[in-house]
């Protein structure tokens, strides 16, 4: 019997269903990130340069939540991707020196039947910023657009209902003065194999794998496919996405805290240390394709 979560699924998906290209991959990488074309960079950011930038943006990040706690801003920052696409890595360094008392991490379980019976949108509306807070959505209301499509969760009206409304209800939110950010972390097919083996080994980590996890090994196309409709459908001028190639854990979360910082215009703020987002990993719905 498999001592393995799931017992032993994940390497059973990677020996008999993978596609040879990302077999391959897997087992060149060895344990260590995927970095395969068309990333645009060779290797993973040096972790000198990656600890000294992040130490920098973080302090930037405390001086803008005094900013917004003086002010009363309301913060919403929304991280989205596939299993393993480094959204709590990304969630836990924006906000690991930040005030607990005014930043919220918000990853909703599943709905409860009360939860079902309602508006799609009303348990996430709940869970808005109030003045002066910073919440950081660990998946979202976007569960609809993707997972929920993959595995049939929802109906096709449903669907096309939370589509039709989407735009509304963003609007509705960003004009009631809330600072809405949507991330997108984008891996690669053989990355997200190599973090999920990983995963599967690691007795710290197996907490983190689920069978739908284990079952969108399978799914790969038809989360390409909800994912493409989905941001296209849903980038608007006053809620873009930015799409964030992921491959490289620590690139994607300086760019993750970087975007935001560049974005808001709060006292104190260096913008040499802030910068702007790396236009190489950084970019729109297309990017996904690229």
């Amino acid at each position: 019997m498999s001592t393995l979560p799931f017992e032993g699924a994940i390497s059973a998906f990677y020996k008999r269903n993978a596609p040879d290209t990302v077999r391959k991959s897997v087992k060149e990488a060895n344990g260590k990130p995927i970095l395969n074309a068309p990333y645009p960079y060779e290797g993973r950011m040096p972790k000198a340069e990656y600890e000294e930038t992040l130490n920098k943006l973080q302090i930037e990040l405390v001086k803008m939540q005094a900013w917004s706690q003086h002010k009363g801003e309301r913060i919403c920052v929304v991280f989205e991707g596939r299993d393993t696409a480094g959204k709590g890595g990304a969630i836990k360094r924006f906000s690991e020196h930040m005030n607990p008392r005014a930043t919220r991490i918000v990853a909703l379980s599943t709905p409860t039947n009360r939860e079902a019976n309602q508006w799609y949108f009303q348990r996430y509306i709940e869970q808005m910023p109030a003045k002066g807070e910073t919440c950081l959505f660990d998946r979202s209301w976007y569960n609809r657009g993707v997972v929920e499509k993959v595995f049939g969760f929802c109906t096709d009206d449903q669907r096309q209902a939370f589509f039709k409304q989407l735009p509304d209800f963003e609007k509705l939110i960003t004009e009631d003065g809330i600072r809405l950010f949507k991330i997108w972390l984008n891996i690669s097919q053989a990355e997200q194999l190599n973090r999920m083996l990983s995963r599967e080994h690691d007795p710290l980590k197996q907490w983190k794998l689920s069978q739908i996890d284990v079952d969108g090994l399978s799914h790969w196309e038809e989360y390409s496919d909800a994912i493409s409709e989905t941001l296209h459908l849903t980038h608007e001028i006053y809620a873009p996405w930015t799409v964030i190639r992921a491959d490289d854990k620590r690139r994607a979360r300086i760019e993750s805290i970087r975007l935001v910082l560049s974005q808001i215009d709060y006292d104190g703020k260096k913008d040499k240390v802030v910068g702007e987002v790396d236009p190489k990993i950084c970019g729109g719905p297309a990017l996904i394709h690229a």
